[in-house]
């Protein structure tokens, strides 16, 4: 559900889809699993269970409050039909996979931004989660080479991150007395979660990255070349609809302009990295004739 160059991408098609109907991120990823992939016969997207697309649509918590926003139009009209109890908390596996990315996304960043000399493993050293991690690792093996040191201070955050994830589950299962799925969906609030402690010290991780990557002069150049592309893709693709691939400008026939803003919102929200600089790269170099 993610379109091409990550938040980059999001905000982007955010702003392009503003006046058609908006585009959010997790309905798109919806959208794509109940209607856009074509796989079969006898209908239209994959043959998902009722649980994995509530698990999909409101694996951070309830989202019924969400549903007056134009871009969720199409989980409302889902909703009615099937009935995904929105004002509910999903399955036990939703929120663990939700928890599983946030580790996941963190974990990468500190490994990338290292690879990257944006920060180094003594920069690390004061900030909580990671640094006592990397301390500990130095201390274990003080003539291992930083790259392996950097791999095995990330494994140990991983493993520090996920045994609090247990912990606090376990103990939010005991105090609220869960014994079954429906349980898990009318706790009022979310069964797997980091502790408080976990939680602070997280947030000023992600301060950390925010200050020193995420906001970094390269990087905010590459999200700005990212956003132009998808921009100028988006703005040629509506004005000009029949140079898009011919199973998509098919979509595009006798739809209005809000219409043919989500075909292209989809064809362009659906691409990969390299596929979206590798379009922009034909349709705009005048050197490359396909």
């Amino acid at each position: 559900g993610h379109p091409p160059f990550g938040h980059a991408g999001e905000d982007e098609l955010q702003v392009q889809m503003k006046g058609f109907g908006g585009f959010d991120h997790t309905v798109q990823t919806f959208r794509m699993v109940t209607k856009l992939e074509r796989r079969y016969p006898r209908f239209d997207a994959l043959n998902l269970t009722w649980e994995t697309l509530e698990g999909i649509i409101k694996h951070n918590g309830p989202v019924v409050d969400k549903l007056e926003k134009p871009s969720w139009r199409a989980i409302a009209d889902f909703d009615a039909q099937y009935g995904l109890r929105l004002d509910t908390w999903a399955s036990a596996e939703a929120q663990v996979a939700a928890l599983a990315d946030d580790i996941a996304y963190n974990n990468h960043d500190v490994d990338d931004g290292v690879q990257a000399g944006l920060f180094g493993l003594d920069e690390l050293l004061a900030i909580p989660l990671i640094g006592p991690h990397v301390a500990a690792a130095r201390a274990a093996y003080p003539d291992c080479e930083p790259g392996i040191l950097r791999l095995e201070a990330v494994r140990r955050m991983i493993g520090a991150m996920v045994g609090d994830v247990l912990a606090e589950t376990r103990r939010r299962a005991e105090d609220g007395k869960l014994s079954s799925p429906e349980d898990v969906r009318m706790l009022g609030h979310a069964l797997v979660a980091f502790s408080r402690d976990m939680a602070e010290d997280l947030s000023a991780l992600r301060l950390f990255l925010m200050e020193r990557m995420y906001r970094y002069w390269k990087v905010n150049r590459t999200r700005s070349q990212a956003r132009r592309i998808l921009a100028e893709m988006f703005q040629l693709f509506l004005a000009e609809p029949d140079v898009l691939p011919t199973e998509w400008y098919a979509r595009v026939e006798g739809r209005d302009e809000a219409g043919r803003a989500r075909v292209v919102c989809d064809y362009i929200a659906g691409m990969t990295d390299r596929y979206a600089i590798e379009e922009h790269r034909k349709l705009f170099h005048l050197d490359v004739l396909n």
